[in-house]
């Protein structure tokens, strides 16, 4: 094992060079490659951007004959600022610990890359760069492979108004999502009655969030099977497993990268995009203004029927 100090502080292609197996690799690496990045835990980072550096090494299995000049045969450096953009892309994030993971973890599914070096830093942290190094070999990520490269679920979203919810066929709706074999989300409104009024937008925005959570655990205590859930990872994982979801939106809207900033319909029709819904339906409520999936506006007292 290599302890150079040095070493900690070099570039990740001195790491890999020193750390390198009997069997040679190629390398392929990006420097000093600056974004900016709406990244961190603390609220004063929220909102606001700040320039992060990516330093990346990724070693490559042979290639089998000869390269003949052709692009397809190698490992585009592309590839790693794409991995880069995808990973910003997808969600707002607190730790470079996660993106650095996260990162890592697209490349690995290349099929020749064998083991990678990320360096993910912010520079505008203070009079240094505050950052983490991370290293991932083939095989440590492939249950991350299998869900990057996994096709994605396209749910049928269920939007219950807050008339909607009163009303006392929301069973049969509940009903209707267990019968079908689409995975689903049911998506509730702002309750009736007032709530707490802030002087500013963004404190409004949150306590608006946390109103519509609190409708979401109303239909979950009235229906053991709406089970509230509210990170992307859960409901993948619902939808997967064919359980019913209720959207409780605070984290991933506050967490995205291009956050919706409308009312709960606006919600609803970005949630839809975010997840790829094959149909929308929604009960009480008015037309969703876009949406790129189908929408349909029924009363409170209509049938509860999906198809």
């Amino acid at each position: 094992m290599v302890s150079d100090i040095h070493l900690a502080f070099d570039h990740p292609e001195a790491r890999a060079a020193a750390t390198s197996s009997d069997v040679p690799h190629d390398r392929i690496s990006l420097r000093d490659h600056v974004v900016e990045v709406d990244i961190g835990a603390f609220q004063s980072e929220r909102g606001v951007t700040q320039r992060v550096a990516f330093n990346i090494v990724v070693e490559l299995t042979p290639l089998s004959g000869p390269i003949d000049d052709d692009v397809d045969r190698i490992l585009s450096y592309d590839r790693l600022t794409e991995a880069i953009r995808i990973e910003l892309d997808a969600e707002r994030m607190n730790l470079l610990e996660t993106l650095a993971e996260r990162i890592a973890d697209r490349i690995l599914t290349e099929p020749r890359a064998f083991r990678v070096f990320v360096r993910v830093e912010k520079l505008d942290r203070g009079s240094g760069a505050l950052g983490v190094e991370i290293v991932r070999t083939a095989g440590q990520a492939a249950d991350r492979a299998h869900e990057i490269s996994a096709p994605a679920p396209h749910p049928v979203v269920l939007h219950l108004s807050a008339d909607a919810l009163e009303q006392a066929n929301v069973t049969a709706w509940i009903d209707a999502l267990e019968a079908d074999p689409r995975p689903a989300i049911v998506t509730v409104g702002l309750p009736h009655g007032t709530w707490p009024k802030s002087a500013t937008k963004l404190t409004q925005r949150r306590i608006d969030l946390l109103a519509i959570e609190q409708n979401a655990w109303v239909l979950a205590g009235r229906d053991a099977r709406c089970v509230v859930r509210s990170t992307r990872t859960e409901l993948d994982w619902a939808m997967k497993n064919g359980h019913i979801s209720v959207w409780a939106p605070s984290k991933m809207v506050l967490d995205a990268v291009h956050r919706p900033t409308g009312g709960p319909l606006d919600l609803v029709a970005w949630m839809a995009e975010e997840l790829s819904a094959c149909d929308v339906i929604v009960v009480g409520g008015e037309a969703l203004q876009t949406c790129s999936a189908p929408v349909r506006v029924l009363s409170v007292d209509a049938p509860a029927v999906l198809g």
